[in-house]
């Protein structure tokens, strides 16, 4: 299901239909997508077929909101049926969604919605449990879920339908925003919670390339928390442009300028050192290739730095080597990034207790 964000606070949504029977987990579950191509990743999403209602972001009633929460607690591919007023075809509101937000996957063409009934739905208990608490937060509900095993894609997709949060407080959430305040909110309360675990001993460099994207993660031993991610990409021109946000222990105090995949990238660091149980700062590089040729959402982003965290790490005395190893085969030179990264300056000049002993 998608929920735009032009118009807001009204806002068009919608069930996205795979004209097709059978198993169709696939199509929207991100997290089985890694080691996938373009290709195969663009016809998973482009087979969706949109219907398109609009709605206040305030009204979380009607029977086909109600229809459409009840599809995102189901635990299993369900029987849908939908009719549309004309044609399902691509509009230019719809491309200039699709072209522009970046966080989400693709979809196929959309029409207003006639009809839409669903079947054979088995919900699943974690979810319909958070849905039915009217008295817990949606903060709240959403790291209950994640601590239940439930995947980030089933998490933002209830919230994004108004399914969690205290009764009076619900609304829809627009797609966009979803992805990232559930990844934002599940890495803070990761990273806050692993602030009292001991740091680790050496530089770490993990690294992973798909899509055209090329992932270096470097961590570094501190015992204080801080993260940056630094990205570039080509321009039309073959220029490198780069573009970065950085977090110490206070946290972030802006909206980061990479958007969502600031956020994707920062949950899958954090998750992977509270497995650990170990502290470091974080460096995120990632480089777009021209041969990435459509967005395909920030999952990719998630993905890319979790397969990155699962490989053997490279490691190293000093910030330097780490840093030199993990931009060997980027664009982007370790003397550049070295230039552009705020947590480098912030760790070359931080006094810590260890240097007086």
């Amino acid at each position: 299901m998608f929920v735009g964000r032009y118009g807001y606070p009204k806002v068009r949504l919608g069930p996205m239909i795979p004209p097709m029977h059978g198993d169709t987990t696939i199509l929207d579950r991100t997290e089985l997508w890694a080691g996938k191509s373009i290709e195969e990743i663009a016809n998973y999403r482009l087979s969706l077929v949109r219907g398109t209602f609009t709605m206040n972001v305030r009204d979380t009633t009607g029977r086909y909101l109600e229809n459409m929460q009840e599809l995102a607690m189901s635990e299993r591919p369900a029987e849908s049926e939908a009719t549309f007023e004309k044609k399902p075809l691509a509009d230019f509101e719809l491309e200039k969604e699709v072209r522009l937000n970046a966080e989400s996957a693709p979809f196929g063409p959309a029409a207003p919605l006639k009809t839409f009934k669903a079947s054979s739905l088995s919900a699943d208990q974690r979810i319909e449990a958070a849905h039915y608490d009217t008295d817990l937060k949606a903060s709240d509900a959403v790291v209950e879920l994640y601590r239940r095993e439930v995947e980030t894609s089933s998490i933002h997709r209830v919230l994004s339908v108004g399914m969690l949060g205290l009764k009076k407080n619900r609304r829809l959430v627009p797609t966009r925003w979803s992805i990232s305040a559930t990844d934002d909110i599940i890495s803070g309360v990761l990273a806050r919670e692993n602030d009292s675990s001991p740091a680790i001993d050496l530089f770490e460099v993990t690294q992973y390339t798909h899509l055209a994207n090329y992932y270096s993660v470097i961590l570094i031993p501190d015992d204080i928390w801080s993260f940056e991610m630094i990205e570039s990409w080509f321009t039309g021109s073959g220029q490198i442009a780069t573009g970065a946000d950085y977090e110490d222990a206070r946290g972030l105090d802006h909206y980061p300028t990479i958007a969502g995949a600031y956020f994707a990238a920062r949950l899958a660091v954090a998750e992977h050192l509270a497995r650990r149980r170990r502290k470091a700062a974080a460096l995120v590089l990632r480089e777009i290739h021209p041969e990435y040729v459509m967005p395909l959402g920030v999952w990719q982003i998630r993905e890319g730095v979790r397969e990155a965290l699962k490989k053997p790490a490279q490691k190293f005395e000093n910030l330097e080597q780490a840093v030199s190893f993990a931009s060997a085969g980027m664009s982007v030179s370790g003397q550049e990034v070295a230039r552009k990264s705020r947590l480098w300056r912030a760790f070359k000049s931080q006094t810590r207790i260890t240097d007086f002993a």
